[in-house]
Order: C-alpha cells, then structure tokens, then sequence
C-alpha cells in the first residue's frame, strides 16, 4: 500500500489584513513573526513567486498533496477585487493540479452565502474561522466584534457550501472560566467542525492585554492553568472525534522577544499530551491492588509523552506509590495514546 503523507502546505502571510477590530490579545507582527501588516500588501506576483519556490524545494512527489495557504488575516474581509487577485494568481496551478486546494482563515462575521459561492467557485476548499471563544461575554470582553450566533451560522454557511471547516478557539481570554471554556469546546463540537485550533492567550507587547496586565487589570493563567485547560478542552473534542490539530503557539523568535506574560512552551502541546497521557495512566494504576502487580502497554511513539517532560510523569507516578504496580511494555501495534494494562506473568 502506498504511503500517505500530509499535504505540502504553501504558507501566504497576510497577517492583520481584513480585519476591522484590534483584539486586546493581538500583535501580529509578534504572534507572526512577519510585518506585513506594516508594509505593502501581498501582491499576485509575490504569491507566485512563494509558490513556485515552494513546489521547486519540494520536488516532485505525486503521492503528496499540494495546499496553498492564505494566513494571518481575515481574508474574506479584504475588499473583493482583492481577494480576487490573490485567488486568481494560484488559479494556473489549480487547473494543471499541481496545487490541490486553497485554504484560508477569516472572521466568523465575514461569512454569508455570497462569499462561499465566491470562494468555492475559486478553489477554496478549507476555512478557518477564528472563534476564539463561544462565550457572548467573553467575546465582548476580547474585542471581538462578532458573536456566538455569527459563529453558529457561519459553520453552517460552509459545511452547506461543501467545504471542510476549522475552528480556532482560545483559552485565558479575559472574562473566561474553566466553566466557560469547556461549555464553549462543547458548543463547538456540537457544530462539527472538521478541525480545531486550541491556543492560550498570552500577554504580548503592544497588545491591548499589556496595558491591563501592567494595570493589574488582567491576569493570565499560569503554564500549568493553560495546560490543564487545554487537555480538558482536548478531551471533548477527542470525545467527539473532532481533531486537534495544534496546540499552543508556533515558536518564533518575535514572540518570544515581545512575550510578556502568560502559558507559554516551545512544546505547550506536547506538555498538553503528557498530562492527558499521565491522567489515563494514573487511573489505571490507581485502580490495582497496592501489592499487586500489571503491565502497562503504550506505543513506542508514546514513550516521551509517558515520561513527561524532565521525567515530570515518571517522578508524579512514583510519589504517589504508582509506578511501583507495573512494569513497562512496549508493543509496536498498540494504537497511541492509549494505555492498558496486561495480566503480568
């Protein structure tokens, strides 16, 4: 059977454009790392260049699908001539398939069904609105400028239009719970997306959060806060078999430079997956005769994720008189992250 690789995903920056509010968490040149939103606009030229560059650095793979991706604003907002150009310059390599599809992220209330026809009928095929939260209050309080009930029919606009759909939530916006975030991931998961962002609100410089956190005005959650938070909102959407395709900012060196507060990791999802990994092992184990003994099977591949980051898990497992219940099995068939014990011989 032949390999299945992920697609090729040609990234287009056009960070901030569109977007007719500033959230209080935002600073996209720092979240990017990019300034487009400080220069000159993308042109159709620069796009074919960025692909061709990218198709050339790549080879030739047929086994490997080609995604053109438009990025960091809100795309459907920018005025139509212009979002015209930009779908327009990655037509030719639609029509001689070497590129398979668009994708591209925008505000939940810049979507009705003109501008879906418009899309499909220029390659479109994924749509990442940018959620945020399905907190009205929430919303409000993040500068937002759109609602839950924008957010409800433009999933519904999309999935009728055909096209696959993402959502973007964010955790530690101001006026949130751990109450509130997880009614929110069970709200969305209720529409079906196809896919989910999860990141956490951190407190980045120039951003409107600066001012409030210096103010003593906003407080973001701690690393382990966002964590445990993230892993609960992971756990619904696992639940409804809804992907969680990131979690957690991509690092950049401009992030890190302007980050002045908040649950920030390089590897914030990896953190995310040991947690939920040391929860399901912890249960377990827990439920053991204390002088009895298990195996405990786990992929290979889960072996880091089982250890924790520094061997955090590891020592978690042992101060709570766990660890010494089981012996350690590692079976290259068993599915990931999903722990069982065995009877020990």
């Amino acid at each position: 059977m032949a390999e299945v690789r992920s697609p090729l995903v040609i990234p287009i920056f056009i960070a901030h454009q569109g977007c007719p509010h500033r959230c209080v968490f935002c600073n996209q040149e720092s979240i990017t790392g990019r300034r487009e939103a400080a220069s000159q606009p993308m042109r159709a030229a620069e796009v074919v260049a960025t692909i061709d560059g990218w198709l050339a650095r790549s080879g030739s793979d047929s086994r490997r699908a080609v995604q053109v991706a438009f990025y960091g604003g809100s795309f459907t907002a920018l005025a139509q001539g212009y979002q015209e150009e930009l779908l327009t310059a990655v037509r030719p390599y639609l029509e001689a398939g070497r590129v398979g599809m668009i994708r591209l992220s925008t505000r939940p209330d810049a979507i009705d069904a003109a501008t879906v026809a418009f899309l499909r009928a220029h390659g479109v095929g994924v749509v990442e609105l940018g959620v945020q939260a399905m907190d009205d209050r929430v919303l409000a309080a993040s500068g937002r400028g759109h609602t839950v009930a924008d957010v409800e029919a433009a999933v519904r606009l999309l999935k009728a239009g055909g096209m696959r759909v993402g959502g973007q939530l964010m955790i530690g916006l101001p006026g949130e719970s751990s109450g509130s975030a997880l009614a929110g991931a069970l709200a969305l998961a209720r529409l079906g997306p196809d896919f989910v962002r999860i990141y956490p609100a951190l407190v980045i410089r120039g951003s409107v959060l600066a001012s409030r956190f210096a103010a003593g005005l906003y407080r973001p959650l701690s690393l382990l806060q966002g964590v445990a938070r993230c892993a609960r909102l992971k756990a619904v959407f696992d639940h409804h078999r809804i992907p969680v395709v990131r979690m957690g900012l991509q690092p950049s060196p401009s992030l890190e430079r302007d980050l002045l507060a908040g649950p920030y990791h390089p590897a914030f999802g990896e953190l995310v997956l040991a947690r939920m990994f040391f929860n399901r092992v912890r249960s377990l184990l827990a439920a053991i005769p204390a002088d009895s003994h298990r195996t405990l099977s786990i992929a290979p591949a889960d072996l880091s994720i089982f250890r924790g980051q520094r061997n955090l898990s590891v020592q978690r497992l042992a101060a709570l008189g766990l660890s010494a219940r089981m012996r350690l099995h590692l079976d290259p068939g068993q599915p990931r992250q999903a722990p069982r014990l065995l009877d020990s011989p």
